[in-house]
Order: structure tokens, then sequence, then C-alpha cells
């Protein structure tokens, strides 16, 4: 039986959108970094990489094509993009280790990226009728997490709590240089502004780090921050996810290849599901998720040494953390997207990188990576780590 492991992971830091290291880098540029490493450290023929599947929510095109060819890969390596909204990323790898499982391809990137300063964001228009049938399709994240805050009757106080945890935690991985390892330095301009004359300029830069934590917060800040939707909601700048710049790639590869090949692997995709939940709620969605993907591979939440469940606000991951029994000791144990950041497409594929990485650091054998998804959904993969 074939199975896809996963040889060698490099990302970029992360940086503050708009105003930070990869203002204006293109998510292709980024993206084509990411690869270009992640290629070299798995010590493969760029030539045999078949195909590079890349996660991308905030970019039209097909960022995948343009970042392998970016990254030196040959003309003969294909590439595409997915947009599955916040678990692009993680996607991109399933997409990839089933090309390998049933499909027979060797060598594979899985891959995201976004760029939230140089793009944008999403767009487009309402479907009347969709609307129609689901008038909170279209309702905006921030939205949907005060909904689950007040549905599930999770306090200000509590998601503050959670964090400033996710500050404390992703402080002490960073100065533990528990992130070195992942990042790989970019240099590039970055677009700076005068604040009293207002004259825009480009200035050498590179992004060797994680930009966006702040790890003096504390809970009397956070305390102070005003709700973003007016005094009666709960999401606030302090208890959700960043908007941050950055890609992550992974290379994949058949089990026995690696193995005849004498590759230390970091680990193996062992499968993924997707569940969907009512839109206006859509954080809630790993809920679903979760037990879909445990159910087939006849395994419990206690078999589970380490999540990575991405914190898109702090309303929605507890009340998934909480719903789920899922010990807080294993959950996002190095903080998450609340400190780091969330570059949405490139997040799966940092999640799934860092599980692997951390948890051959703990010893861990089962990690498993969810997130919520706009639109209603959750996702979820599970890996095996060696």
């Amino acid at each position: 039986m074939r199975e896809a492991v996963i040889v060698s992971y490099a990302r970029t830091g992360l940086a503050k959108s708009h105003r930070g290291g990869f203002n204006v880098t293109p998510n292709m540029t980024m993206l084509g970094h990411a690869i270009r490493h992640a290629v070299a450290r798995a010590k493969v023929d760029p030539a045999e990489v078949e195909d590079v599947v890349a996660g991308c929510v905030a970019a039209s095109g097909n960022v995948g094509r343009a970042a392998a060819l970016l990254a030196g890969l040959p003309v003969t390596t294909a590439g595409v993009q997915v947009h599955r909204a916040c678990s692009s990323g993680l996607n991109a790898i399933a997409i990839a280790a089933n090309h390998i499982v049933e499909d027979g391809a060797e060598i594979m990137v899985g891959c995201g990226v976004d760029s939230i300063s140089f793009q944008g964001g999403g767009g487009g228009g309402q479907e009347p009728y969709l609307t129609e049938l689901y008038p909170d399709f279209w309702m905006p994240m921030i939205d949907t997490a005060d909904v689950v805050a007040a549905r599930y009757h999770l306090s200000r106080e509590y998601q503050d709590e959670y964090s400033l945890e996710s500050q404390r935690r992703m402080a002490a991985a960073q100065q533990a240089g528990k992130f070195k390892d992942e990042i790989i330095p970019v240099k590039t301009s970055m677009k700076k502004i005068d604040k009293e004359t207002k004259a825009e300029s480009l200035v050498d830069y590179t992004v060797d780090r994680d930009e966006c934590n702040r790890p003096d917060t504390t809970l009397d800040g956070l305390a102070k921050l005003a709700p973003v939707k007016g005094p009666d909601k709960f999401v606030t700048a302090g208890n959700a996810s960043q908007l941050s710049d950055g890609a992550a790639a992974v290379v994949l590869m058949e089990a026995k290849e690696a193995e005849r090949r004498g590759f230390q692997a970091l680990g193996a995709f062992k499968g993924w599901a997707v569940a969907g939940c009512r839109p206006d709620e859509m954080g809630i969605g790993p809920v679903f998720a979760v037990p879909r993907l445990l159910k087939r591979h006849d395994l419990t939440v206690d078999d589970i040494d380490l999540w990575e469940l991405n914190e898109a606000f702090a309303s929605q991951c507890l009340y998934c953390r909480d719903t789920l029994h899922i010990d807080p000791a294993k959950y996002n144990v190095n903080g998450g997207s609340i400190a780091i950041g969330h570059p949405f497409g490139m997040t799966g594929a940092r999640l799934a990188g860092h599980a692997l990485m951390e948890g051959k650091r703990r010893g861990a054998k089962n990690a498993v990576v969810s997130m919520c998804i706009g639109g209603g959904m959750g996702a979820a993969g599970l890996f095996e780590v060696y």
C-alpha cells in the first residue's frame, strides 16, 4: 500500500500586513522562496517534483504554477491553486498526498501563501438566490465569531485569557528558538510611510522571524481594547488572528521511495476530513470535521498527542477545544494565529509543518491539524509523527 510522507518543510516568517516586511512582496514571490528551500532541504532533484499544489485565498490566477517557476523548478513541473478559505494550505497537502497514494506520483509539493497587503482581501458579488437560502452565508467572519461567543456563552474575559496565553506560549517558543528551523530568511523591499510628511519610500528589508506577536501583552491591556463591532460584542484586535503575510511549503514523497533514498521523513500524512456547519457560526466547523476524521481512523481525542487548531478567533477555538474535550496542554502548545498571524491560505501548511517538528520534540505519535472555514465548514488532517 502506498503512503505519503513529508520529507521537508520550510516557511517564511510572518510579517504584519500593510505595515510589515512583505507589504509590497507578491504572494508568488514569497511562495517561490518557501518552495525553493523546501525542495533544497529535501535534497531531491527539482525536476522530480511532479506538481505544486498551493493554497491561496486573497489572489486570482494560478499562484501554484507561478511560484513553482519562481522557485527554480523546471517547466515540466506543473502547478495548481486551491481555495478553500482558511483550510487552503492543509487542503493543498491533502491533495498532494492523494496524488501520491492514489495516482502514482512520487514527489509533490503542498504549500500555502497569502499576501493580504499586496492583493487585498477576497471579493465578488452576492448571488441573490444563495442569499435567500442562507442569508448568513455572506456574514463577515468577525461577526460569526461574535455569534459563537454569544450563542455558546463564551465571555469576553475567557477569550482574553486565552489570547494572553497564546501570546505567552508563542513568546516562550520564539525565545527558545522553536521556530528557527522552520523559517528561511527572505530579502525583500518594504514600503515605509513617513508619519509626518506621508512620503512613501522603499527600503531593503529581511524577514527572518515572525513579527506579529506582542510578547508584552497583559490581561489588563487586552481588557481595555474596544470590541470591533460595538460595546455589546466580543471580538477585539487582541483576541482575533492578525492579518499577516507569509508562505509555507512541504515536500511529500512516497514512503518506500523515501526509504530507498535513505531520507528521514518528518512524518506521514494519514488522512483528512471536511464537514459543513451553519454559516453564521462557521468558527465551530472543527467540532464536526474532527470526529469524522477520528472515526475513519478508529481513534479518539485522547489518542491524539498534539493538536494545532487555528486560532481565527478566541471564541471559536475555545468552543472547539472545550466541546471536543481536548487537553489544553496538547493544544496550540506554542501559541497560534492570535499571536503569530494568519495569512489565510498559508496557515494550514504552517500548522502541518510545525505540528510535525514540535511533535518530534515531544515524542508525539499522532497529530491533528484543524481549522474553521469561511462559509460554514471545518477541516481536519491527521499526521503520524516520526
